[in-house]
């Protein structure tokens, strides 16, 4: 088990030192960027994209208790895409991806195969839907996910929702309108719980 456990821990430092140099030399990478397995980053050139100091990225399914089905992924669509991640925030297999931007707060915990997405993707009418390209500003709106926000596995993130600092969504929810600070919401479409206690 020591000798698992010390070939885990050399894998997590070598993929974290790759991650580094490649992504440091395309982004802003801050320091101690901690990555368990390698992450796929995809974006367009132009697109911008920020980790702030100690992030952890998991793409390694052994290195996080519940399991992750992919790896980390980071994908900036347009030139003028952002996604910001900021310091001491992990994330388990999440998917982010940005037209315009995804802007995650401190101290995030983004659970196994958790997905933040800004757009709609596809152009809403039918016409040309499937091969036109798509009109980002028409079908995108900002994330905004605030300090210490914990969003639990396999919850999606929709377009345009701003999730309030200390919040809480539960595993599995469909986030479409935005969450107050200091509150759990579950379900689909996520709905209050109730407040958290102040300490």
């Amino acid at each position: 088990m020591d000798l698992l456990r010390k070939i885990r821990g050399f894998g997590t430092k070598v993929s974290s030192l790759a991650a580094r140099l490649w992504l440091g030399y395309h982004f802003e990478i801050g320091r101690g960027l901690v990555c368990s397995g390698l992450p796929i980053v995809d974006w367009v050139p132009g697109a911008t994209i920020k980790l702030g100091d100690r992030v952890v990225l998991i793409s390694r399914s052994a290195s996080t208790a519940l399991g992750v089905s992919h790896p980390v992924v980071l994908r900036c669509l347009t030139p003028q895409a952002t996604i910001v991640i900021g310091a001491d925030s992990g994330l388990s297999g999440a998917s982010i991806c940005a037209a315009m931007e995804v802007r995650i707060g401190a101290r995030c915990l983004l659970g196994a195969d958790v997905m933040v997405f800004d757009t709609d993707f596809h152009n809403h009418l039918p016409q040309g839907r499937r091969y036109g390209k798509p009109d980002w500003r028409a079908i995108s709106r900002p994330v905004s996910i605030g300090d210490d926000v914990f969003i639990g596995t396999r919850a999606i993130v929709q377009k345009g929702v701003t999730i309030g600092d200390g919040a809480i969504v539960a595993a599995g929810s469909v986030v479409t309108k935005d969450v107050p600070p200091r509150s759990i919401v579950a379900g689909n479409p996520a709905c209050m719980v109730r407040m958290l206690e102040p300490r």
